[in-house]
């Protein structure tokens, strides 16, 4: 059963690049003719034409962070593993990988522009600073979920090995992880200066990466802080990584982690297919199974979130890698087939908890194990299939290294482009901009750090998860504009964006009844609350200035969207 449902997984995704993401690339008329903007600027900063199999590895790692992973695992445990299944499937290939190719394709039309900056040019400059705020407050979720996440792995690891006295799993996992980080920067110094061949790079830099979780178990004992200790110090690395060159840090700590991300693909992939596991998870539990976000519409929808739709993807897409795409033709696989490759790593994701055990799912408290437990656990296994049972506790220490690591990579790259955005709207360009909008933007994550108790994260995941989909509605909104006013097809943007609208709005307001409702409100429910009004409110702006922007002299901009579009 297991193997039949991983084939057809399979093959629908292939399908889903070649047949119909052939057809969303040609609505766009690349044409590798036409200058991209890291060419034509090429400052050797954010602007840098890129190897496309490079840039595939830092973009795949930059998107696929702890959403396809623990998404899948809760909405699992919650709903079954059919209703979750299907959505990922159908999710990734109709709306996901169509929402990642458009942002990637407009930005590179578009001069590598921001999605807000691209929003302001179709809907006005109010619009455009309505999304840069709500585009503001989702990085804000996406770094206090993910620092909080990280930081628990970091503290506690995997609870399978805590009974070993001379092992402690998260200071391994911590310890990989930091060294991780300093070997991406090597890698940097040198790509940068000694310009190596790259497969010379790849065959030095890439067994190392895998032998660092090794190294963590030999010296699990040295990182060993308490929660709010590592919460502080990630944040503090997100703000020098955002500051720091993308050759620097950004491409080459990219670039591994996508080699990170292959080989649990890789590991996934043995383990579903020569394991020998059964299916123990029930295929479907309830409609409704209980708590403020037990109901499966819409909540199932924002609690995969990464694994089908981000708008997190689109940031990430206009943010950074568009300013090194080197060729148009290069938009389809990085963009579209990214987001495929990330559809999988949320079908491995959920397959890790499909098979598991009820027991294994469940701690010492009695409280289903964090996903990131699950899923470390699920990788070591399939991982001491190949390297014998013996090795379980560096297979695990691997597995969890790999969570965090696709962490890490996301929240530096959130941070960069929360400067991005505060840069933008105050408009001090150079370092001091720089500085300024990474403070800014920092801030409010280490309040809300201050704020919540460890394992808070939970707290936050179905606002991330609504915040982040409903984003991806209003970029799709922005392209849809676009595209109308160049008069090319709009049905495979605009559909998807309806859908998206319709589930994100339903399941914010739930938020705020069921937050506004609580008996013994505290700060993070408050705060909870307020925002997810906030994020409503921006929402219904921007959609009502889309509707009348198309209703307002439909053909005024037509010559100046089709010169954009050709890039004439």
């Amino acid at each position: 059963m297991l193997t039949l449902l991983a084939i057809a997984v399979i093959v629908w995704l292939v399908f889903g690049y070649f047949a119909y993401g052939r057809w969303v690339a040609r609505q766009f008329q690349l044409d590798d003719a036409n200058e991209t903007p890291a060419n034509k600027i090429n400052d050797g900063e954010d602007y840098v034409p890129t190897r496309p199999f490079y840039l595939f590895g830092q973009h795949f790692s930059a998107i696929a962070a702890a959403g396809p992973i623990a998404g899948p695992i809760i909405a699992c445990l919650a709903f079954g593993w059919l209703p979750c299944l299907l959505w990922i499937a159908l999710g990734v290939v109709l709306i996901g990988a169509v929402h990642d190719f458009s942002a990637l394709a407009s930005s590179v039309r578009h001069g590598a522009q921001s999605i807000a900056e691209i929003t302001r040019d179709k809907l006005g400059g109010k619009a455009g600073r309505a999304l840069m705020a709500f585009i503001w407050i989702a990085l804000v979720y996406v770094a206090v979920a993910f620092t909080d996440i990280t930081a628990g792995t970091f503290v506690a690891g995997d609870e399978s090995l805590i009974g070993e006295t001379t092992f402690n799993p998260g200071g391994a996992v911590a310890m990989a992880s930091v060294l991780y980080l300093g070997l991406s920067i090597l890698l940097g110094i040198v790509e940068r200066f000694l310009k190596p061949p790259l497969w010379l790079s790849t065959i030095i830099f890439v067994p190392a990466t895998f032998a660092l979780s090794y190294v963590g178990t030999q010296y699990s004992d040295v990182l060993m802080f308490s929660h709010q200790t590592w919460a502080v110090l990630i944040l503090l690395y997100c703000i020098v990584a955002s500051m720091m060159p993308v050759w620097a840090l950004l491409q080459p700590r990219g670039y591994l982690g996508g080699f990170v991300l292959y080989a649990a693909i890789a590991v996934g992939v043995i383990g579903i297919f020569f394991g020998g596991y059964e299916i123990q998870q029930p295929a479907f539990k309830s409609f409704d199974v209980g708590g403020m976000t037990g109901m499966l519409f819409p909540f199932l929808f924002v609690t995969i979130a990464c694994g089908a739709c981000s708008g997190f993807h689109g940031l990430v897409c206009s943010g950074t890698t568009s300013k090194q795409i080197d060729k148009e033709s290069h938009t389809r696989p990085i963009g579209y087939g990214g987001m495929l490759a990330e559809g999988f790593v949320a079908f491995i994701a959920l397959v890790t908890v499909m098979i598991a055990f009820g027991d294994s799912l469940v701690g010492p408290d009695g409280k289903n194990l964090p996903a990131g437990k699950i899923y470390g656990n699920g990788i070591g296994n399939f991982l001491s299939l190949i390297i014998g049972q013996e090795n379980l506790k560096f297979a695990v220490t691997f597995g969890a290294m790999a969570f965090s690591t696709f962490v890490f990579d996301t929240l530096d790259v959130t941070m960069r482009l929360g400067r991005y955005l505060v840069q933008e709207l105050i408009g001090i360009p150079g370092k001091v901009g720089a500085v300024i909008g990474t403070l800014i933007t920092v801030a409010l994550p280490f309040g809300l750090i201050f704020l919540a108790k460890p394992g808070s994260y939970i707290e936050f995941w179905t606002l991330f998860g609504a915040s982040n989909q409903l984003l991806a509605a209003l970029t799709l909104l922005s392209i849809t504009v676009w595209l109308y006013k160049a008069r090319k097809r709009i049905a495979f943007t605009l559909l998807p964006m309806l859908f998206v609208l319709t589930i994100t709005l339903w399941a914010l307001t739930m938020i705020v009844i069921g937050n506004f409702q609580a008996t013994n409100w505290y700060d993070i429910k408050l705060i909870n609350g307020v925002m997810s009004l906030a994020l409503i409110a921006l929402a219904i702006f921007l959609v009502v200035k889309g509707l009348l922007k198309l209703r307002e002299q439909r053909d005024d901009d037509f010559s100046q969207s089709k010169e954009v579009f050709a890039e004439v």
